[in-house]
């Protein structure tokens, strides 16, 4: 599916009285000036969520669980999602990734991109949201048409420019080249990429399933440094176990 450029989403709430309903002891003259008087449109699911939101906007993100439904009838997919961070719940997978070594994304990243960043609808995913800092782009996607509240479904990041992320004083060589190896194993998990790996250097542990992992310049594997394995692809560390070596092994 080609992609498709989002609005916000944001909706400015209706003005007073226009839910008001008449009675059966109205007037007939009042019924009838009312019927002159334009109506308003009906307010619609994502206008009275977007409403009811704004008086929560500077809440803590919320744990949801995903596979609760919610009113996923009042939106379809192709409905752009709102650019207010404080709508959104975060699933505890989501918080799970947020805690692990070398992802590199924040919940402060997480709300920027979904006030500034780019939204783009992906046919795999669904909509995301996107925001280059530093030469590097973060990622987050998001979802509201089966759960009870607005989600953050997962994120990553990328190296949008490699120069660019290199001289940002937010980053040094050892975050970019981790950045840049664990988008590599994911773009395609079964494939093995030992040509992407072995230009970079990786010190400091990323994690990937059970595995702590790490690099050298000219190694075309990243190894575990916790039982030792060796690994081209993601699926290859994804699919093993961890077991940690004894001391002295």
């Amino acid at each position: 599916m080609a992609s498709r450029q989002g609005g916000s989403g944001d909706a400015e709430p209706l003005g007073p009285g226009s839910t008001e309903r008449r009675t059966a002891s109205t007037t007939a003259a009042a019924s009838r000036q009312a019927d002159a008087r334009p109506r308003s449109p009906p307010e619609s699911p994502a206008r009275r969520r977007a409403r009811a939101g704004r008086t929560d906007q500077n809440a803590e993100y919320r744990s949801v669980d995903p596979t609760h439904g919610g009113d996923a009838a009042t939106r379809t997919p192709e409905d752009p999602p709102v650019r207010d961070p404080g709508l959104y719940a975060l699933t505890d997978h989501f918080r799970e990734r947020l805690e692990q070594p070398g992802r590199y994304v924040s919940t402060r990243t997480v709300s920027d991109a979904i006030r500034e960043g780019q939204l783009r609808w992906n046919s795999t995913d669904g909509w995301r949201f996107a925001l280059v800092e530093g030469g590097v782009r973060f990622v987050v996607v998001v979802s509201d048409t089966e759960t009870n509240s607005p989600v953050v479904v997962t994120g990553w990041t990328e190296v949008a420019d490699r120069e660019a992320a290199l001289e940002a004083t937010r980053w040094d060589g050892v975050d970019v080249d981790t950045i840049a190896v664990r988008a590599a194993l994911s773009e395609s998990a079964s494939t093995p990429i030992p040509d992407r790996i072995r230009p970079r250097t990786v010190t400091r542990p990323f994690e990937v399933g059970e595995h702590r992992l790490e690099t050298a310049p000219g190694d075309p594997f990243v190894r575990c440094t916790d039982c030792g394995c060796r690994f081209r692809s993601k699926e290859g560390i994804t699919s093993r176990r961890c077991r940690k070596q004894s001391p002295g092994r």
